[in-house]
């Protein structure tokens, strides 16, 4: 069956064009800063909710899963995975933050809690208000960490959930926990320590000591008696829904590894162009050969409706496995260079790491394993 590739209209890659020119000029000389510094990271977040140049009012960088009617940009899968890969391009820390935003975005316009979508919608759309995720901790098989109680007129909810990405960057998030007969239940919850008048709890750890993106401030939540009431619900799900998402996006955190891997070639590419060594030059167009037929395979993917489950899977792993080895080659073409910790080289390598194990599941697992032996 032949794919029909579906590029972006000239609005879109306007918008692909502004944001590489934003990256360019605002973010890639401050990279290693904001992979450091959480307030420079805030600012570089901050920063992309400007108006694109050419485009209709309200369109933002931060709004590209949001519907139009909504103030958003609607953007095709196409567009988005090119947008993702861009971003982690120029930073990863960067690009995993507003990755969570996006995704709560994404989750609340398909909500049929039409309150909500009033209510949100519209500011995340122009960056008036940033929005995280809590559910990852829902993956889990056995004892739920995240357990929903129904009561009268919404959801009694307690446990910890292990990780949550932008503490004082985001005003909220939603979290996800199980309900006793094994559906999952997301709703509204604020990102700061909040005592309810009726006893509920939710507390926060301090940020956490990460080897990559600790500018990124991730932490963990405690719930106590935490009441949800229905109106802050953004969705009931199905038992076992997580893990079917999980399959029908198994692509999505593909696009960050390309960036990813992206970045180290352009370490490699930079340093043979200072050394003038040919092996390096026949090093980066073997790996860069290899990163355009990725890349390919992933749009076209994204575009198809036929691909079958482990043939995404296959491109998923491939990709992580190109981040792997292209953050290497970085590092080797820096040589003893690549050990100072603000190094680009040694930047890369980090969020390598992170791209490996970002929304894993136990097949991405096994799959990236199987590639490496």
């Amino acid at each position: 069956m032949q794919v029909i590739k579906r590029y972006p209209d000239n609005d879109q890659q306007t918008l692909l064009e502004t944001a590489e020119s934003y990256l360019r000029e605002s973010v890639a000389p401050l990279a290693s800063e904001i992979d450091s510094a959480p307030e420079v990271l805030g600012k570089a977040l901050l920063g992309m909710s400007v108006r694109v140049a050419s485009a209709k009012p309200n369109r933002t960088f931060l709004g590209l899963r949001i519907p139009k009617s909504w103030g958003g940009l609607e953007v095709s899968s196409t567009t988005f995975g090119y947008f993702q890969q861009l971003l982690a391009r120029y930073s990863g820390a960067l690009a995993f933050l507003q990755m969570q935003h996006q995704s709560a975005g994404a989750m609340i316009a398909y909500s049929e809690n039409e309150s909500l979508k009033q209510q949100y919608l519209p500011k995340l759309a122009k960056g008036q208000m940033l929005v995280g995720i809590g559910f990852s901790q829902v993956r889990r098989t056995g004892n739920p960490p995240v357990k929903a109680i129904p009561v009268d007129g919404g959801y009694q909810i307690n446990g910890k959930v292990p990780w949550v990405t932008g503490f004082s960057f985001f005003q909220e998030f939603i979290i996800g926990a199980v309900l006793p007969d094994g559906r999952e239940v997301y709703g509204m919850v604020p990102f700061t320590p909040t005592c309810q008048d009726a006893g509920g709890t939710i507390t926060f750890s301090k940020p956490m000591a990460l080897a990559a993106m600790e500018s990124t401030n991730t932490v963990s939540a405690t719930l106590t008696d935490w009441f949800l009431p229905e109106e802050r619900v953004v969705s009931i799900a199905k038992a076992g829904a997580i893990h079917d998402n999980d399959q029908k996006k198994v692509l999505s955190a593909g696009f960050l590894a390309l960036g990813c891997a992206q970045a180290g070639l352009d370490i490699v590419a930079a340093a043979a162009k200072t050394k003038q060594l040919d092996f390096l030059y026949n090093a980066f167009e073997s790996l860069n050969g290899e990163l355009t037929r990725c890349q390919t395979a992933m749009i076209e993917a994204a575009q198809a409706d036929y691909q079958t489950f482990q043939e995404r899977l296959q491109l998923r792993t491939w990709a992580i496995n190109l981040a792997g080895r292209c953050a290497q080659a970085a590092v080797t073409v820096s040589s003893g260079a690549a050990n100072y910790k603000h190094h680009a080289a040694q930047r890369v390598y980090r969020e390598a790491l992170v791209f490996t194990v970002s929304a894993q599941t136990t097949a991405i697992m096994e799959g990236t394993l199987a590639r490496l032996v």
